[in-house]
C-alpha cells in the first residue's frame, strides 16, 4: 500500500541467534538420556566395566612376580609396568646422573617418563589423600572419559553424523588397547589433551591451543609431531588463502603456535640434558629400551622400523631379514594410499595432517616392539573411518572383535608370565 514499508529483513546474526534458541528449546524438551554427552559417558562406563572384568580375570590368575603377590587386587594389577616408573617419578623425581648397565651404556631410567601425568596424580593424592595406585587409576579413568567426550565432538565437527560419531566413540572405548584408560599410564591424559588440541585446530582457535600443546608436550613426547602437523596446516591455508581467507592475525598465531610446539617438543630433552649434564640423556635413555633387541645403537632417524623389521623376521620368524623389510615397505605404501582414499578424506585435511605427521614421527624415532600397539593410539581419528559403514552387523562384529583383541592384548602385553619381554 502507498506509504507503507516492507519489514526489514532479519540480520544474519539474529537469524543464527533465533536458530540457537530453537535448538536450545528442542534440547531442553528431549529426555536427558538422549543427550549426546550422556550417551558418550554411558558407552565409556559400559566399556570400562567390561574391561574391568577382563583385567580382574587375568589378575586372579596372576602368579607372584617382581611387582605384586599372586592374584593381586585390581589397583596393584593396574599399577604394573610404566605405572611403577611414574610412581618413582612422583615419589623421587629424576636421577642427577644417568645409570649405566656396564659403566658405558645408559640403562633404563626415569628420564624416559615425562612429568605431566605423575605430577597431576601427585596433586590428586595431596587433595584426596588416596594412595598412588588408586589416585593414578582415578586420573586415567577421568581423563579417558574426557577424551571420549572431546573425540565425539571432534568427529561431529569434521562432519560425521551423530550415529557415526557415537559409534566411533564405541570403537575408541573398546579398542584393543583401551585397558590403558583405567591403569596407571599417561595415555588417557595425553589423548584428552591431543583430542582437545585437534578440535581447536579444526576450529582454528589457535590461541586456545598454546596451553594445551604445552601440557601435552610434558605428558607424552608428541610436540614435534604436532609441530609438523601445524606446519602443514599453515602451508595449506597459505596456498588456499584466496579461496579460504587467511587473516594476518591467524597467520601470526598459527605460525607462532607451530614454532611454540616445536620448542615444546624439544623442552624435555633439553631439561634432561641440563639435569644430567649429558646432551643426549633423553635419547640415550630411550635407546636403552631397544638394546635387548638389537644391542646399543645410536639414534639414526628413519632407520628403527627397518632395523626392527629385519630383526623380527630373522630372530623371531626364522626368515631372511630382507623379507621383513620388504613387507614393511609394502605396508607403508598401502598406508600411504589409504590416506588418500575417499573414506579417510571424510575426516578433513587437518586430521589427515596429524595422522601423516605422527606416523612420520613414529617412523623416524620408534623401534617396533610390543609397545607399538600403545604408541599407535594417537592415530585414533582413523576410528572415524572404521565407523563409517552403517550396517548393524558390521558394527556389532567390529565391536566384538575389538573386545576380543583386548583380551589378547592383556594376555600378551599386560599379564606377567615369568620373564616377560613384551611390555605394553
Amino acid at each position: 500500500m502507498p506509504g507503507s514499508s516492507a519489514p526489514a529483513p532479519a540480520e544474519p546474526d539474529a537469524l543464527h541467534a533465533a536458530a540457537d534458541r530453537g535448538a536450545g528449546r528442542r534440547a531442553e524438551s528431549r529426555p536427558w538420556w538422549t543427550l549426546w554427552w550422556v550417551r558418550v559417558l554411558a558407552v565409556y562406563l559400559g566399556a570400562r566395566a567390561g574391561t574391568t572384568v577382563i583385567l580382574l580375570s587375568f589378575a586372579a590368575g596372576e602368579g607372584k612376580n617382581a611387582w605384586t603377590s599372586a592374584s593381586p587386587d585390581y589397583f596393584s594389577f593396574a599399577n604394573l609396568w610404566d605405572g611403577r616408573w611414574y610412581e618413582i617419578v612422583a615419589g623421587f623425581g629424576y636421577p642427577a646422573s644417568l645409570p649405566t648397565s656396564d659403566g658405558v651404556h645408559v640403562s633404563e631410567n626415569a628420564w624416559a617418563f615425562l612429568p605431566g601425568y605423575p605430577g597431576l596424580v601427585d596433586v590428586v593424592m595431596f587433595v584426596t589423600r588416596l594412595p598412588w595406585p588408586v589416585a593414578a587409576v582415578l586420573v586415567s579413568f577421568a581423563a579417558g572419559a574426557g577424551a571420549a567426550l572431546v573425540f565425539h565432538q571432534l568427529m561431529r565437527r569434521v562432519g560425521l553424523s551423530p550415529s557415526t560419531s557415537l559409534f566411533a566413540v564405541v570403537l575408541f572405548c573398546v579398542s584393543p588397547v583401551s585397558p590403558l584408560f583405567q591403569v596407571a599410564y599417561a595415555e588417557s591424559l595425553s589423548l584428552l589433551l591431543l583430542a582437545t588440541a585437534l578440535l581447536f585446530l579444526v576450529e582454528r582457535r589457535y590461541g586456545w591451543m598454546f596451553p594445551v600443546v604445552l601440557a601435552l608436550a610434558f605428558t607424552r613426547p608428541s610436540g614435534l609431531a604436532l609441530a609438523l602437523a601445524l606446519g602443514l596446516h599453515v602451508i595449506y591455508r597459505w596456498v588456499r588463502r584466496r579461496d579460504d581467507p587467511f587473516p594476518v592475525r591467524e597467520r601470526v598465531l598459527s605460525v607462532g603456535l607451530t614454532v611454540f610446539s616445536g620448542l615444546a617438543g624439544l623442552a624435555w630433552p633439553a631439561i634432561a640434558a641440563i639435569g644430567t649434564g649429558s646432551w643426549t640423556a633423553y635419547t640415550d635413555t630411550e635407546l636403552a629400551w631397544r638394546a635387548p633387541y638389537i644391542g646399543f645403537t645410536h639414534l639414526v632417524p628413519f632407520t628403527p622400523w627397518f632395523q626392527g623389521a629385519g630383526w623380527w623376521a630373522s630372530a623371531m620368524l626364522g626368515i631372511p631379514g630382507w623379507v621383513g623389510i620388504a613387507a614393511l615397505v609394502v605396508l607403508l605404501a598401502l598406508f600411504g594410499i589409504l590416506l588418500f582414499s575417499p573414506a579417510v578424506r571424510r575426516l578433513g585435511v587437518d586430521l589427515r595432517f596429524w595422522v601423516v605427521a605422527y606416523s612420520l614421527y613414529l617412523l623416524a624415532v620408534f623401534f617396533p616392539q610390543s609397545s607399538t600397539f600403545r604408541l599407535l593410539m594417537p592415530l585414533f581419528p582413523l576410528l572415524g573411518v572404521l565407523a563409517l559403514p552403517r550396517s548393524r552387523s558390521y558394527r556389532a562384529a567390529l565391536a566384538v572383535l575389538f573386545i576380543a583383541l583386548q583380551v589378547g592384548w592383556v594376555a600378551i602385553c599386560w599379564s606377567i608370565d615369568g620373564y616377560d619381554w613384551s611390555p605394553p
